[in-house]
């Protein structure tokens, strides 16, 4: 009950304290995270099944769809984003998102694991209203590697399928751990 309690408290008082912030992100943290394991799964299970290329249209439809499913059951938006797009329509980055993911390659490369990496603010828009937005890094998985993987390592089959899903492709060359996008909540305050 203490999340709605600080919603409250920040709708009223305008602004956000360090506190509230830290209560906003625990409440995204617990409420969107854990539709990414869900993700991860379903590919894993697809490419048991149907191997990389039958995973393909899965990481493109069932993995947002599953993402919008549980966005609207909270009444927010989420989706995944990155520098390196694989579907421009879904996943370019906003400038507040491009500039979380900036952020997130040079914490990385501080040394920061891609795990942790995680930002939430209070932030205003352009018609006054306030919303929160968190993001929350995605490394590159075992799973993602067959088709996210170093270009001279992908399949010529699984190159085919992606240049003819995704003609615009811009999302290979990551190796295991680093940050392939994240995941983006906006939430109504």
């Amino acid at each position: 009950m203490r999340a709605p309690f600080l919603l409250s408290a920040v709708l009223l008082a305008g602004s956000a304290t360090a506190q509230d912030i830290d209560a906003l992100k625990l409440d995204t943290r617990e409420k969107a995270l854990p539709v990414l394991p869900k993700v991860v799964k379903m590919m894993q299970d697809t490419v048991a099944d149907k191997g990389v290329a039958g995973a393909i249209p899965v990481c493109k439809e069932r993995a947002p769809a599953l993402l919008k499913a549980r966005a609207e059951e909270l009444g927010w938006t989420m989706r995944r984003v990155s520098l390196k797009t694989r579907n421009p329509e879904r996943g370019t980055p906003d400038a507040w998102e491009t500039a979380q993911l900036t952020s997130f390659d040079l914490r990385a490369a501080a040394g920061e694991p891609a795990t942790a990496l995680e930002v939430g603010e209070v932030v205003t828009q352009a018609d006054g209203k306030s919303m929160f937005r968190y993001m929350r890094a995605i490394p590159v998985g075992d799973v993602c590697l067959s088709c996210h993987g170093d270009p001279d390592n992908i399949a010529p089959e699984i190159k085919a399928e992606l240049a003819k899903t995704y003609p615009q492709d811009r999302a290979t060359g990551y190796s295991k751990g680093q940050i392939r996008g994240a995941l983006s909540v906006e939430r109504p305050l």
